[in-house]
């Protein structure tokens, strides 16, 4: 079976010093792209629904048992992960529906109320064989990105060393997202990473490391995070963009008059590039599954 937890996809990742890219689908055309793109390549993948995006529809446990039968049809190994669960109840839910990993963010808690959410979930989660990710310090959104020149950058969310030791001691999570200067959606300034920060993590945490808002991030940035510690990076907008700009191109040279068939398989196209280009940087290896693939073969 191609479906697998977020431990085991992740396994040998901080020996050996890569990550895994975690991509985030809003639709079957992202689901479709993103698990193709994996399967072309041969690698692992970690593909997320966002918490946000998790009950929008109506037909949400055919959607989702549908997205898991597709999985179950793969060579390779896929981690089907709810993306920045918003309660317990929501990854009660995700665990319910077939996920093999969940994100528990309770990153804007006081530390004990957030220990206490994450021990919660993690109880319940490894006793259905599901891992759990958890967040200590806050990864901001795309308005703390602006780091103008000469400007003093604002480390007041980013993650404490000690407090990163102690967080995953406490609550025995399979993997820890931390905050060391990256941002959720697109940066409007220059990207500032702590490199110093994240090794003094990684020599205290012998857990996956995880990168929330990747996009945008150059590639030496994520290869500088990837040789500090990173085992699992998190991507959505650069997708978004690329397919967007992708269409777009399309229907400016076809003045106007490109079909919807045209313009969907130029999104496909345009994010499996972003999934592939991003697992080459990353350095993701395969796991050593040996099985012939079906839906994509």
């Amino acid at each position: 079976m191609s479906l697998v937890t977020l431990k085991e996809i992740l396994k040998g990742s901080v020996e050996k010093k890569y990550a895994v890219g975690a991509f985030d689908t809003l639709n079957p055309l992202m689901t479709e792209a993103i698990l193709r793109a994996a399967e072309e390549e041969g690698k692992p993948v970690i593909l997320m629904v966002i918490d946000h995006f998790f009950d929008q529809r109506s037909d949400h446990t055919v959607y989702y048992r549908n997205m898991i039968n597709m999985i179950e049809h793969m060579k390779t190994p896929v981690c089907l992960m709810l993306d920045h669960g918003e309660s317990y109840e929501d990854c009660m839910r995700a665990i319910h529906l077939g996920f093999t990993a969940v994100m528990i963010d309770g990153s804007m808690l006081p530390y004990e109320d957030n220990v206490k959410l994450v021990q919660a979930v993690v109880r319940s989660a490894h006793a259905c064989g599901v891992s759990v990710e958890a967040e200590i310090g806050h990864v901001g959104g795309h308005e703390t990105a602006a780091d103008p020149e000469g400007s003093e950058v604002d480390v007041s969310g980013y993650t404490e060393p000690e407090m990163a030791e102690r967080f995953a001691a406490e609550t025995g999570v399979d993997a820890l997202a931390i905050a060391f200067g990256t941002v959720h959606g697109k940066y409007k300034g220059k990207v500032n990473l702590d490199y110093a920060r994240l090794a003094d993590i990684r020599s205290r945490v012998d857990i996956p490391l995880v990168m929330h808002g990747g996009s945008g991030i150059p590639e030496d940035g994520f290869r500088g995070a990837v040789e500090h510690g990173i085992n699992k990076i998190n991507i959505c907008t650069q997708m978004l963009v690329s397919a967007s700009d992708a269409m777009n191109s399309m229907m400016t040279s076809s003045g106007g008059k490109a079909g919807f068939i045209d313009l969907y398989e130029e999104a496909h196209k345009a994010v499996r590039e972003v999934v592939k280009t991003h697992m080459g940087i990353f350095g993701t290896q395969p796991l050593g599954y040996d099985r012939p693939p079906v839906y994509y073969g």
